[in-house]
């Protein structure tokens, strides 16, 4: 077990951005002086892997990026019985024994959606604004209780009819101060405050676990 890798967990709806964000994410890790590695999860395909090594080409080696098939609910395989996932993870770290950050994207969740603390230590949940400004309100714990709750593609809440003030303040409000960092992945704006969230979360649970 390597106590001191930091693993983040990225979850959300199809179309959420997770991958988007993922690859704005890994650029930001490096310069900070990490050396992250990517898990995806598909159900069936490896496209989103192959889709994260054609956008980070040039920035990361593409075989710090891996995906698995999960075959099932994306509930499955990144809560219930994370092992495909632990497996992946623990082959990227033999083969890459300077990786301290490992980021696990699931593929699609609902408002239901969590990860197994054994597979993430900090755990995003993402929404984006073309699924309603209502999202928040109807709660279920990928919203209330996940670390850090995202809401992307700011850039389009207006084209979509959400009101991006009501979506911010509602998330707010039934979070009951977890952090939540609103995103346009594509552009990197508040990418670099979500890795702040992030790192700064991960400092105060290792700190924690120091006697």
């Amino acid at each position: 077990m390597h106590d001191d890798v930091l693993r983040i967990g990225i979850g959300g709806a199809v179309g959420a951005g997770k991958t988007a964000l993922v690859a704005a994410l890994v650029p930001r890790l490096i310069a900070a002086g990490r050396h992250p590695a990517v898990v995806t999860n598909d159900t069936y395909t490896q496209e989103d892997a192959r889709h994260l090594r054609r956008q980070l080409a040039g920035v990361l080696d593409p075989r710090r990026v891996v995906g698995v098939e999960t075959g099932a609910s994306p509930h499955a395989a990144v809560r219930d019985d994370p092992t495909v996932n632990l497996l992946a993870g623990a082959a990227l770290l033999e083969r890459f024994p300077d990786v301290d950050t490992l980021l696990y994207e699931s593929v699609g969740g609902d408002l239901t959606f969590t990860f197994s603390p054994v597979l993430a230590d900090v755990a995003v949940f993402v929404l984006d604004t073309s699924e309603g400004d209502a999202t928040p309100r109807k709660r279920g714990p990928a919203v209330t209780a996940s670390d850090v709750l995202v809401i992307n593609k700011i850039d389009i809440a207006a084209y979509v009819r959400t009101d991006l003030d009501v979506m911010w303040a509602d998330a707010r409000r039934v979070r009951a101060g977890r952090p939540v960092r609103l995103t346009n992945s594509l552009t990197g704006e508040g990418v670099d405050d979500l890795q702040d969230t992030i790192l700064a979360l991960w400092g105060e649970r290792a700190g924690a676990l120091v006697p």
